[in-house]
């Protein structure tokens, strides 16, 4: 299965089954982090951790905390785009594979600071 990226005419894919989003929040600064697998042709939320709390970023319900992570599973159908903001005004996302983490613009070299990113499964 392949992983497709893509922020306007610049693209680039990864084989993997399966990957973790991060990001720090623009205002409290907290690591924020979502586990997903593609599924069929969808990305399935796995889990996801705030590695604190603060205003407004309250852990959901049913969330555990576990050595200062809460851990819970969003309650999120399968999606088949991931549509993220690229701003330069926040820390940058946060791409992690099995063996790799690398920033989103390191893997799409050349993007704008206001770009939109796309991720998706491939199509076969």
């Amino acid at each position: 299965m392949s992983l497709c990226l893509a922020a306007g005419a610049v693209a680039a894919s990864l084989a993997v089954e399966s990957f973790t989003l991060s990001w720090i929040h623009s205002i409290e600064k907290i690591r924020w982090e979502e586990d997903w697998r593609i599924e069929g042709r969808a990305l399935v939320i796995t889990e996801a951790r705030i590695r604190g709390s603060g205003a407004g970023m309250e852990p959901p319900e049913g969330a555990v905390l576990k050595s200062g992570v809460w851990h819970y599973r969003p309650k999120l159908p399968p999606q088949t785009v991931l549509r993220l903001t690229h701003s330069p005004h926040a820390g940058g996302y946060t791409l992690c594979t099995a063996t790799v983490c690398r920033p989103l613009a390191d893997l799409l070299p050349g993007i704008d600071n206001n770009a939109v990113i796309d991720i998706r499964k491939c199509p076969p």
